[in-house]
C-alpha cells in the first residue's frame, strides 16, 4: 500500500470513528438499548446538550425538589422568545410524575431533538417540557411494578417523601409541587399533557387516555376540546396506527362492562390545571405493551397534541380568553359532581375475552384474559357528571393573617388580595363545621374530610390589620371557591389545614356546672323545652348525664365561639 493510500485509510477510519461517536451522543439511552430508560443524570445532560446547541431551546431551573436537586423546564420556541405570549399557544407537558412509568420521559427527549434537528418547531406554539418532574423518584430506580413489561429499571412512584405527586397538586405539601405551581402561573399554559402508564385490565389498545372532565371545565373550553379538539386529535392517532380508547376505568370486572369517564378532581394534575381553563390530557400507555410500542405511542401523542395546538392556535386561546372573563362573572360554583347514570354513550373497543380458571395458586376461581381471542365491540361508555354541590360566591372572603400558610398557597397560585390597613369590624356570614366523615387510616399524610356539612350564621367579628381581603371578580374565582369553600371536595379544610378550629379548647366541671346548669333552666323555659325534647327524642341521650350537662352549656355564652366555626368568612 502507497503512503497516500495508507493515510487515507488513517484518515478515513478516524473519520468513521467520529462519526460514530457524534451519531451515538446524538441518540438516547432508550434509542441505544430500547429496554432502557433514561437514568436522571442522562435525562438532565441530555437537554443540557440541546440547550447548548441550539438558539431555539432553554433549560432553566425553576425550584427546589424534596429530593434536595433542582425541578428542571425545557423550553422550546421557533423565534427563541422563552415566556408566555397572548399570540401564541403554550403547551406543557409533564414527565416522571410516576418515574416508573417512563415512556414520556425518552419520548420528549426524542421529540425535542427531532423538531429541533429538522428546525421544525411551530410557530404559533411555546413548547414546555417537564423532563422529570419527580426527581427523587426517579433517583430511586428498582423493579417495583411488578405488572409492567420493561424496561430494565426505572423509577419509582414515590417522591423523596414517599408523596405521590398527582394527589398533592391543592395540598402542595411538596417542594416539586410548589415549584410546578409557580411555573404554571407564570406559564398560564392552555394545553396540558401529563404522561403516564396504566395498569389493570388486558386489551389490544397501546395507548388509552382520558381528558379534563368536560362537565367541570367551562363550557367555552369543554365544548371545543370534545367535539374538535380530542376527534381530530383521535383521527390522527389512528392513522399513526395507536387507535385510541378512554382510560380503562371499568364499572364491572372486565372492560366489556362498560368503562367510567374520569373524576379528576384539583388535586389531580389535568384537575389542577382546569382550575385555571386550560384543559389536559392524561396519557396512559397499557403497562404489559411492549417497552418500544409505549414509547413510541407517547411519542405520537405528545407530538398530535403539539400538531393540533399549532393548527388551532387562535381558537384555542379565543376560548381561554373569553372563559376567563366568564369566570369572573360567574356567580354560582360547582363543589362536587357525581357519575349521572342515566346518561350513557357508547366507544369502540378493542379486547381480549375474559374467562375464568382455577388459580394454580390457591386453587380458586381467577380472571384472565384470552390473548388468543382478541375482539372489537362497542361497549357502554358513561362519561357525564352532575353537580352535586354547588354554591353561591360571596363578593369577597375574609382571611386572618394568622393562616398563613393557607395565604401563602394562594399567593402562589396567582390570587390576588387586598390587605387591611387598620382594625375593622365587619359583618360576615360564617360558617360552622355540624358533620364530617374522617378516615382511619392516612391518606397521602392525611385524613381527608368528605361529606363536610355546614350551617351559616351572620355574625359582626373584629378583624385586624394585616388580615387578608379577597375579592372574588378574578380568572382564579374557580381556584379560590373551590379551597376555601369547606365543602369542596379538594378544599384546604378537606385536606386538614384548617383541623385546629375542630379542637374544643375549654371545658365544664361537672360538679360545678350541674348547679349552674340548673339555675340556667330556672331562668329559661325555652331552654327547659328543648331539653325535654331532646330527652324524648333520644333514648340515649335521656340516659346520659354529661350528655344533657353538654347540651345546655353549648347554649350558654360560656361555650367558645370559634369551635367548627370555620375561619375563611363570607362577605356578601
Amino acid at each position: 500500500m502507497t503512503r497516500p493510500a495508507f493515510l487515507f485509510c488513517i484518515l478515513l477510519t478516524l473519520s468513521t470513528a467520529a462519526y460514530s461517536q457524534h451519531r451515538a451522543a446524538s441518540l438516547t439511552p432508550f434509542e441505544r438499548d430500547t429496554n432502557q430508560t433514561a437514568t436522571y443524570e442522562q435525562i438532565i445532560r441530555w437537554y443540557r446538550q440541546l440547550d447548548q446547541q441550539y438558539d431555539q431551546a432553554k433549560l432553566i431551573e425553576i425550584g427546589k425538589t424534596d429530593s434536595g436537586k433542582p425541578l428542571h423546564l425545557f423550553l422550546l420556541a421557533a423565534d427563541k422568545q422563552f415566556s408566555s405570549r397572548p399570540e401564541r399557544v403554550t403547551l406543557l407537558i409533564n414527565n416522571g410524575i410516576h418515574p416508573g412509568e417512563p415512556e414520556g420521559i425518552d419520548a420528549c427527549m426524542m421529540l425535542a431533538r427531532d423538531l429541533l434537528k429538522a428546525n421544525k418547531l411551530p410557530k404559533n406554539v411555546l413548547v414546555a417540557i417537564v423532563p422529570v418532574y419527580n426527581v427523587g423518584g426517579s433517583l430511586n430506580r428498582s423493579v417495583s411494578r411488578v405488572n409492567q413489561n420493561g424496561p430494565e429499571s426505572y423509577g419509582f412512584r414515590g417522591n423523596a417523601r414517599n408523596l405521590n405527586l398527582n394527589r398533592d397538586f391543592i395540598k402542595a405539601e411538596a417542594q416539586n409541587t410548589r415549584a410546578f405551581q409557580t411555573m404554571f402561573q407564570a406559564l398560564k399554559p392552555q394545553v396540558f399533557i401529563d404522561n403516564h402508564t396504566s395498569d389493570g385490565a388486558d386489551y389490544q389498545h397501546v395507548l388509552t387516555y382520558f381528558a379534563t372532565q368536560k362537565d367541570k371545565l367551562h363550557p367555552l373550553v369543554s365544548g371545543y376540546m370534545v367535539r374538535s379538539f380530542q376527534p381530530a386529535l383521535d383521527k390522527q392517532l389512528m392513522n399513526k396506527g395507536f387507535p385510541p380508547a378512554p382510560y380503562v376505568n371499568h364499572a364491572g370486572d372486565t372492560p366489556e362492562t362498560g368503562l367510567i369517564g374520569y373524576n379528576d378532581s384539583p388535586r389531580y394534575s389535568t384537575g389542577y390545571a382546569a382550575l385555571f381553563n386550560c384543559f389536559g390530557f392524561t396519557l396512559e400507555t397499557h403497562m404489559w405493551k411492549p417497552f418500544p410500542a409505549r414509547v413510541r405511542a407517547s411519542y405520537v401523542f405528545d407530538e398530535e397534541v403539539l400538531h393540533l395546538c399549532d393548527r388551532e392556535f387562535q381558537t384555542i386561546l379565543a376560548n381561554q380568553k373569553r372563559a376567563d372573563e366568564a369566570i369572573r362573572q360567574q356567580t354560582i360554583f360547582p363543589l362536587s359532581y357525581k357519575l349521572d347514570r342515566s346518561k350513557t354513550d357508547s366507544i369502540t373497543f378493542l379486547g381480549y375475552a375474559a374467562a375464568y380458571k382455577p388459580s394454580e395458586v390457591s386453587g380458586l376461581k381467577r380472571l384472565y384474559y384470552d390473548r388468543t381471542k382478541p375482539f372489537t365491540k362497542r361497549v357502554p361508555y358513561w362519561n357525564t357528571f352532575a353537580v352535586d354541590v354547588q354554591v353561591d360566591k360571596p363578593r369577597a372572603y375574609v382571611i386572618p393573617q394568622g393562616w398563613a400558610e393557607v395565604i401563602d398557597e394562594l399567593k402562589r397560585n396567582g390570587v390576588k388580595f387586598r390587605v387591611l390597613s387598620k382594625d375593622t369590624m365587619m359583618t360576615v356570614r360564617a360558617y360552622y363545621i355540624t358533620d364530617l366523615k374522617t378516615p382511619q387510616r392516612p391518606y397521602e399524610g392525611h385524613y381527608p374530610h368528605t361529606g363536610v356539612k355546614v350551617r351559616t350564621e351572620s355574625q359582626s367579628i373584629q378583624f385586624y390589620k394585616g388580615d387578608y381581603l379577597i375579592q372574588t371578580d378574578q380568572s382564579a374565582n374557580r381556584y379560590i371557591v373551590e379551597t376555601l369553600e369547606p365543602q369542596g371536595v379538594d378544599s384546604f379544610f378537606a385536606w386538614n389545614f384548617f383541623d385546629s378550629i375542630l379542637d374544643q379548647k375549654e371545658y365544664f366541671s361537672d360538679y360545678i356546672f350541674e348547679d349552674t346548669a340548673a339555675e340556667l333552666l330556672k331562668k329559661s323555659p325555652e331552654l327547659q323545652k328543648q331539653l325535654a325534647e331532646k330527652r324524648a327524642s333520644d333514648k340515649a341521650f335521656a340516659e346520659n348525664a354529661d350528655a344533657q350537662l353538654d347540651f345546655i352549656y353549648r347554649q350558654t355564652p360560656y361555650y367558645e365561639k370559634t369551635h367548627n366555626r370555620y375561619p375563611v368568612y363570607r362577605l356578601n
